[in-house]
């Protein structure tokens, strides 16, 4: 299996049970649940494919949709570990972003974009899906808070692309541009770090 493949499943089944976890905590009924974790896990990668003018790929493969319903389903039967582990969304939205940033990079590259698009077609992959979720269950996306998370996805995509440039192994490129994004994610959340905001001197 191709690694990117498989990093990109994983993403999809991670960002599922951050979209299904979200619904646990607002009371959502297993319906609404599984309806939020699809959104959330597709939502940035399916945005992308458009501007890449393909097809989505959940649309052809179904291991995506088996990686949903298999995150939803460790979001219910493991709700209460999952939800002391994490300590809300965090943990598990960090890691998704950190795969779908990589995935998003590559595939755009792949596709002939330049390396400026294809960072921030990486960056909508990993945001847009959160972005969606939140919306749905009435909370301001994490995008629009002064946290730390969008700039977090463009320096790990700016790193693969980088790291792609100089002929680093694909492999050992993806591991540490994704560990990039969590780790300045988890970082950013545990001491709450933020980017300098504009002040309204009117």
């Amino acid at each position: 299996m191709n690694f990117l493949y498989a990093l990109d499943l994983l993403g999809t089944g991670v960002f599922a049970i951050s979209g299904a976890m979200a619904a646990h905590r607002k009371g959502i009924d297993v319906f609404g649940a599984t309806f939020l974790a699809f959104v959330t896990a597709i939502g940035g990668g399916s945005l992308r494919d458009v501007f890449l003018n393909i097809r989505p790929v959940w649309v052809e493969d179904g291991n995506y949709l088996l990686a949903i319903f298999a995150g939803v389903f460790i979001s219910i039967i493991a709700n209460k570990q999952i939800y002391g582990l994490a300590k809300t969304l965090t943990l598990f939205d960090a890691l998704g972003i950190g795969f779908f940033t990589v995935v998003g990079t590559q595939k755009s590259l792949d596709y002939g974009s330049s390396n400026m698009a294809a960072m921030m077609l990486g960056m909508f992959s990993a945001a847009l899906g959160g972005v969606i979720r939140d919306v749905l269950i009435n909370e301001t996306p994490l995008i629009l808070r002064k946290e730390i998370y969008a700039s977090a996805c463009l320096s790990g995509a700016l790193l693969f692309v980088i790291l792609r440039s100089l002929g680093v192994d694909n492999w050992w490129t993806a591991c540490i541009s994704a560990c990039l994004v969590f780790v300045i994610r988890i970082l950013s959340v545990r001491y709450n770090l933020s980017l300098p905001k504009v002040e309204n001197k009117v």
